[in-house]
């Protein structure tokens, strides 16, 4: 979807637009939100971050999904200037060839395009230029966390969904502030399911409760006047491996990993007629004796991969997650094959 395509759907009599969702743990869906609740998401993070009229905004991301276009709704909320590009990985690159380096005082962006700015000096520098950086749609790396905190702008690690048009909560990656925990937006309160899964109330940007497939934890706002509660997210419900009666957190099993595999990889499993589930680990690293020994290292015996495969590229969607059910379909595939 190009720039002038949102903008005719937004102009239009219509109060709901269509969205894609991203397709992480299945089939993208199509969904119909309501523009006023667009909105009021909006007012909520210009709000947080005190934006202004004027304030430079970047859309580098796809129009297709929830984050593009609330990128451009925050814009239309608060009056900001937007530059917009072509997605790419290297914003920087993009911006540099079309000679716009203009200051943003905001910008959102996916881990994989914060990793590749970080790999050059001037795209590093571009970064710290600009004042808030939202990133959303995956998890940041242990390493690139440790990167960004020393950073004197603040960068933002957001939580949310399609279903909440986009983040709902926020924590800081860089400076002192930085944070594990998230900490809601105005308006905003979470709570437990029985199972453990987080419960949000958002009723500016959504109708009734929503119980997330996200297991997580709670805690009470450190200071006194953060209000409510905090939490963190120990990963999702459907990435649970049930192995010889033993769960194990997919996500959990990937962070433990990331600080020691620098190749893309993905941890997902397969039916095991023994175990009920077994892990597989697939990997774009061909040397797999060396990507066993790590596993064998770092990882608790149960939770140690029975099969590593090498593969071309580890399933991705278009927002750069890992796309679980396309790689628990690979994994199947070639333990057949094996």
């Amino acid at each position: 979807m190009t720039y002038d395509e949102f903008m005719a759907d937004w102009r239009s009599d219509n109060p709901r637009l269509k969205v894609q969702t991203s397709g992480s743990t299945g089939k993208p869906q199509v969904m119909w939100v309501e523009k006023r609740r667009m909105l009021a998401s909006a007012t909520m993070t210009c709000d947080f971050l005190h934006l202004k009229r004027g304030d430079g905004m970047l859309l580098c991301l796809p129009l297709d999904y929830i984050a593009g276009k609330m990128v451009v709704v925050r814009t239309i909320e608060r009056g900001l200037r937007l530059t917009t590009i072509v997605p790419s990985g290297h914003p920087y690159q993009t911006l540099a060839e079309s000679g716009n380096l203009s200051h943003f005082a905001c910008a959102s962006l996916v881990p994989l395009q914060v990793y590749n700015s970080l790999q050059t000096p001037k795209e590093r520098e571009w970064l710290a230029s600009i004042d808030n950086i939202l990133v959303g749609g995956g998890s940041i790396s242990r390493d690139v966390e440790a990167q960004l905190r020393g950073f004197p702008n603040a960068i933002w690690s957001t939580y949310g969904m399609t279903e909440t048009l986009s983040h709902i909560a926020m924590r800081r990656v860089s400076g002192p502030e930085a944070s594990l925990w998230y900490t809601p937006l105005p308006h905003v309160s979470v709570s437990l399911a029985d199972e453990g899964c987080l419960v949000i109330d958002a009723p500016l940007v959504h109708e009734g409760r929503l119980v997330t497939n996200d297991l997580a934890e709670l805690r009470p706002a450190p200071t006194a006047d953060a209000k409510g509660v905090q939490f963190r997210i120990l990963g999702r419900r459907d990435n649970v491996i049930c192995s010889g009666g033993i769960k194990i957190q997919t996500e959990e099993v990937e962070r433990l990993l990331e600080p020691h595999l620098h190749s893309p990889f993905v941890i997902t499993h397969r039916p095991d007629e023994k175990f009920g589930e077994a892990v597989v680990l697939l990997t774009e690293d061909a040397d797999l004796d060396a990507v066993r020994a790590v596993c064998q290292e770092v990882l608790p015996a149960y939770s140690v991969p029975k099969d590593v495969f090498h593969v071309a590229h580890v399933p991705m969607t278009e927002t750069g997650k890992p796309a679980r059910k396309q790689a628990e379909i690979l994994a199947a595939s070639l333990t057949q094959h094996k």
